[in-house]
């Protein structure tokens, strides 16, 4: 087994210098390659030579030419095939669907990823290397799994591996898939035998599967049944948003036209250990040393920590659930001050660890006995649950014990927490949060204030954020620090009316709070809110929801930034829709004046 190098190779010059004839597997990213576990290629890099497979990387090849893709030869074992850390189209196309100037995961963030890349990729790979097996991962594959209504062409497209010449798909969090396939074709099975692996999709002949079938698994409607009818598609949703737990999950099968697509349950949560040994492996936190440009998605992230996997919010706009799951996945503290006090000794740590979080940050360490068996089927987490431990007492100890690493001069939470679970939290963690880790503002995420939008979102309502603001201010003024909370906030999603943005318009004049943070609805793959924005209807439920679209669309993005002369008239047209002239004038109350300079009114 060959020690873990400083970078993995990226040319054929560092496999030789490192004793390597041929690599096991091949990695083919849309990024750049950072050597940091924040960045796909990079962790499972490390987590596959941990496990003694030679691994190289072809990162951001030139997929018109043929050269960048042969650089490496090839493996031995499978190419595996990502986009990247973000969905190719949400990486390549802002919510207006207008090109990106900038890729903040390329060198000097210069635009060097395709659309659709996976799929391109992957259909250049098995060009050159036809009888080699293609693995497909990352985020876009993940949540492209299924027959999706995508945006971008405002259509529903087929599965992922439908449209792709890949052989299996990986999805979710994919260390123990891609380490159990890798194995298996190790020890000589074909890609063809290797179907049932937990946290992998995969495709069968429609012939073949007529024949076999499979008596335990949940067959939801096909491509054709999605893509000519709503109500079908938001029942399929449905259906596979339900065998989403890895303890009580069944397979799932989509029919195709040419294939059938068939999801095995996902992988089982990893251990604590397990999490542990993948994040102290040996990371540099650097972009490799081939670059002559930095990559700007790397600095704000280089002197974080991850300190759990998974997220029990089930946010409707959120992918989450699709992705890492509900069940909270948390290192110990031992590990993270491990990472901690490496990183206090790595050149160009300046004593400011910049984030200690997972997808929300104070779920670090929050269990629920149920989760031994699985989520509830019946019902979603909620700070409200009796039975979900919401005690945040382990990582006050965890931050507690970071302030006091020698090198270390501050510890912030850059990412962002649950409010509702403060509000339930009796250990004294916003107090100790307050005084030690906000870098003066708080990142928090209510996106509305609406009942009927918060619902909608399944979201904490309003007055779990007034009560959290009152607490926040009193803990900060406790703590001797001016701090403020900033909270990032939604417009355009299903069920949203202009009168509701101009309930949360007011809401922000009363409370004298104003914030650039803010996001027009961008319907992503395979979310709740997605399925919402493309049939009209709660998948759940089937009945009918309200979908702003179009003027309308536009209305609600500009009710937030009302202060905004360049949105007055989009402002003053949405006030006069719903008879809201009281909003327009001089008093106190009004959100816009009668009249701007150079208005059209």
């Amino acid at each position: 087994m060959i020690k873990q190098p400083s970078f993995l190779p990226i040319s054929i010059q560092e496999a030789k210098n490192l004793g390597i004839e041929q690599f096991d597997i091949i990695l083919v990213s849309g990024d750049a390659y950072v050597d940091h576990p924040s960045f796909g290629s990079g962790l499972l890099g490390r987590v596959l030579w941990d496990a003694g497979y030679a691994v190289g990387i072809v990162a951001q090849p030139d997929w018109k030419k043929d050269e960048d893709l042969l650089r490496l030869g090839r493996p031995r074992l499978f190419f595996g095939i990502t986009s990247g850390n973000v969905d190719s189209m949400v990486n390549n196309f802002t919510p207006n669907l207008k090109r990106r100037r900038r890729d903040v995961y390329s060198p000097g963030g210069r635009l060097l990823r395709p659309d659709r890349a996976a799929i391109i990729y992957a259909n250049r790979v098995h060009s050159l290397f036809p009888n080699v097996p293609v693995v497909l991962g990352g985020i876009e594959a993940s949540l492209r799994r299924f027959a999706h209504y995508d945006y971008w062409s405002d259509s529903v497209r087929q599965s992922i591996l439908a449209d792709a010449p890949a052989d299996l798909l990986v999805y979710g969090m994919g260390e123990k898939p891609i380490l159990e396939v890798a194995r298996r074709l190790n020890a000589g099975e074909e890609i063809a035998q290797i179907g049932d692996v937990p946290g992998t999709a995969v495709k069968e002949e429609v012939r073949r599967w007529r024949e076999a079938g499979r008596q335990d698994a949940v067959i939801i409607p096909g491509f054709a049944e999605v893509k000519g009818n709503k109500s079908k598609y938001a029942q399929a949703f449905a259906a596979h948003y339900k065998e989403q737990d890895p303890y009580h999950a069944r397979a799932v099968v989509q029919p195709h036209p040419k294939t059938v697509v068939i999801q095995n349950p996902p992988a089982l949560p990893l251990s604590t250990a397990e999490l542990d040994q993948i994040y102290e492996l040996p990371y540099s936190r650097k972009a490799h040393p081939s670059y002559r440009e930095p990559i700007p998605a790397l600095e704000p992230v280089r002197f974080s920590i991850t300190s759990h996997r998974g997220c029990f919010g089930s946010c409707s706009f959120c992918a989450l659930t699709h992705h890492q799951g509900r069940i909270v996945q948390s290192r110990s503290i031992s590990s993270i001050v491990r990472e901690a006090e490496r990183l206090a000794q790595m050149p160009g740590f300046k004593g400011i660890i910049q984030d200690v979080g997972g997808p929300t940050a104070n779920m670090y360490g929050l269990v629920c006995p149920r989760w031994k068996q699985g989520a509830c089927p019946d019902r979603l987490c909620s700070a409200d649950c009796p039975t979900l431990e919401k005690d945040h007492s382990l990582q006050v100890e965890l931050l507690r014990r970071l302030r006091a690493i020698p090198g270390v001069r501050r510890v912030f939470v850059g990412s962002g927490i649950r409010h509702d679970l403060v509000m339930a939290d009796r250990s004294g963690y916003l107090e100790d949060l307050c005084r030690h880790h906000v870098s003066g503002h708080l990142k928090i995420a209510p996106e509305h204030i609406s009942r009927t939008v918060t619902e909608c979102m399944h979201k904490p309502p309003r007055q779990v954020l007034d009560d959290f603001r009152e607490r926040f201010r009193a803990a900060s003024q406790a703590a001797g620090r001016e701090q403020y909370i900033l909270p990032y906030l939604m417009s355009g999603h299903p069920g949203c009316t202009i009168a509701d943005m101009v309930e949360l318009a007011e809401y922000l004049r009363d409370n004298s709070m104003y914030t650039e943070q803010v996001q027009d609805f961008t319907p992503t793959p395979m979310t709740i809110s997605t399925a919402m924005y493309y049939t009209g209807l709660d998948p759940f439920t089937l009945q009918p929801v309200h979908i702003p679209r179009g003027e309308e669309k536009r209305i609600q993005r500009a009710m937030l930034q009302y202060r905004d002369p360049g949105n007055y008239d989009l402002v003053r047209e949405g006030l006069e829709r719903i008879g809201r002239k009281d909003l327009i004038g001089e008093g106190e109350k009004c959100l816009i004046p009668s009249r701007y300079r150079g208005a059209k009114h």
